[in-house]
């Protein structure tokens, strides 16, 4: 494959900040490689981590939660931001805890499906998203009030599955790591 490495745009100037605790706006002016001055918004924000949480042979899933963007609740993964001081990995156990009230002595195992971030949309946001594998002790507890959905973790729940998942995070997790493990479908 040939890459070709292009220099990166110049930056003018800014004209619009908005910082918020959830995501900065930026507008600037920038000058392509090939002189052309262009208006361009982009955000900052912080990475993303989704877990695939599996016990007993059974992807759990927090109740579905109401998304503004897309105005509707929507089934997704356990998941959340990373905070500026810690690691994708260490916010496993925190948003576990806080979706699906499990502690963190609950998880027998965690495997990460990605070791580098994945950009959720290179073009406008900085924002990366880390995916992990998060099995639980077959004899952990965990509130059935906080369980909004069980599918097995075989080829036809998989397939199940695809068919209620429209977070598009949530599908190529999914997807990568049904690629990585040989669940011998």
């Amino acid at each position: 494959m040939n890459q070709t490495t292009k220099s990166p745009w110049k930056t003018l100037d800014g004209f619009l900040e908005i910082n918020s605790h959830w995501v900065k706006l930026i507008a600037e002016h920038l000058e392509t490689t090939e002189g052309q001055i262009v208006e361009y918004w982009r955000v900052e924000r912080a990475n993303s981590v989704v877990i695939l949480t599996i016990q007993s042979g059974k992807f759990l899933f927090p109740p579905p939660m109401y998304r503004p963007g897309v105005a509707e609740a929507t089934l997704d993964f356990p998941g959340g931001r990373v905070e500026a001081e810690a690691t994708p990995a260490t916010e496993v156990p925190v948003i576990l805890k806080k979706e699906l009230g499990v502690t963190e002595s609950a998880i027998a195992r965690l495997e990460p499906i990605n070791t580098i971030g994945w950009a959720i949309n290179s073009s406008f946001s900085n924002q990366k998203l880390y995916g992990f594998v998060a099995e639980l002790h077959p004899t952990a507890t965990v509130n059935p009030e906080l369980i909004g959905a069980e599918y097995p973790v075989t080829a036809d729940g998989i397939s199940d599955l695809l068919k209620k998942l429209t977070c598009l995070q949530c599908r190529a997790l999914l997807l990568e790591w049904q690629n990585q493990v040989d669940l011998r479908f």
